[in-house]
């Protein structure tokens, strides 16, 4: 499987987001802001992130998710350790 585009992440984010917010169609989809500036409680960006990842098929170490501040530096990580794992492979 090819790795995925930064912008196929974020449309599989953006889809999982979508997913696990009721409100998310009242909130403009902003990848420079946390889920939960768009309104994501602790629980719904665990769902986010681990559905995510289950998608890609990578693994992201939660100290290292801890350090993110939007959801383009999750995209940036994601993308990175797909790349990796490929190189790996």
């Amino acid at each position: 499987m090819p790795v995925p585009s930064k912008q196929e992440i974020i449309d599989i984010v953006k889809e999982h987001l979508m997913d696990n917010l009721e409100d998310m169609d009242d909130v403009e989809f902003d990848p420079d802001k946390s889920m939960k500036d768009m309104g994501a409680n602790s629980l719904d960006i665990v769902e986010v992130v681990s559905c995510t990842m289950r998608d890609l098929k990578v693994k992201v170490p939660r100290a290292e998710l801890s350090k993110l501040d939007n959801v383009t530096q999750l995209v940036d990580m994601l993308h990175a350790t797909a790349l990796e794992k490929e190189a790996a492979a």
